[in-house]
């Protein structure tokens, strides 16, 4: 049980170690992180209930249950609860903010889910789970959250709303790709399409946390001006 446990929570723990620390000028208060991820945990029960119950009263193609049943489903709670726990607080105020809450969410909710399925199916599964579904909720988390706190920092309302609308589909969006390569009709040859689907996602995951790192930095640097000024 302990084994299974660990093997559990060992790559959210890992993941979201490894985005708290790419912060590397103003990191966020770890009271508010592991809140957020606990919020994550939590939410996995609602939504596995709400699943089982489509499930148990409906047919649905695989593209439904891909991209509405649980890439929907699952990223629309996420980002509900990250816009109202996280996205209103004073603390995000600066664009790794956004990356570092959905990602905490996002790890909270498949650290639960891993630990679920791996006393389900056993802890054969593991390097798989942290491979793929732990890793590519983490992805999910980084977008997400890259696009909120685009939406948080933008002066016109037009592009405020824009960024905020596709803070929730693109997760959206890629959470079904994912899920429809997984359990659609070219599961045998499933390996074939997720390997570069995965390369793809982490790419375009670090290049938005590159960009949030950058104008970190000249935040970082603008503040210590601001605050040192020349006599």
């Amino acid at each position: 049980m302990i084994t299974i446990f660990s093997a559990g929570i060992a790559p959210g723990v890992a993941l979201l170690s490894f985005f708290y620390l790419k912060e590397k000028y103003k990191p966020e208060p770890i009271i508010m992180v592991m809140r957020t991820f606990i919020i994550g945990v939590l939410l996995v029960f609602p939504v596995m209930v709400l699943q089982f119950g489509i499930h148990e009263e409906l047919f649905v193609a695989p593209w439904v249950d891909a991209f509405l049943v649980s890439g929907m489903l699952e990223e629309f709670f996420k980002w509900f609860l990250l816009y109202f726990a996280a996205y209103q607080h004073i603390d995000f105020n600066d664009p790794y903010d956004g990356i570092i809450y959905g990602v905490s969410i996002s790890l909270g909710f498949a650290t639960a889910e891993n630990v679920l399925h791996l006393f389900s199916n056993g802890v054969e599964t593991a390097m798989f789970r942290a491979m793929f579904p732990v890793s590519s909720h983490a992805l999910f988390g980084v977008i997400m959250g890259y696009y909120l706190s685009r939406g948080k920092s933008a002066i016109h309302a037009h592009s405020k709303r824009w960024f905020i609308i596709g803070s929730l589909f693109i997760p959206i969006l890629f959470h079904g790709f994912y899920d429809y390569i997984i359990f659609s009709f070219i599961q045998k040859r499933w390996i074939l399409f997720i390997l570069p689907f995965m390369v793809f996602l982490w790419w375009l995951g670090l290049r938005k946390i590159k960009y949030a790192q950058v104008v970190s930095e000249q935040n970082y640097r603008e503040q210590g001006n601001h605050s040192h000024p020349s006599v």
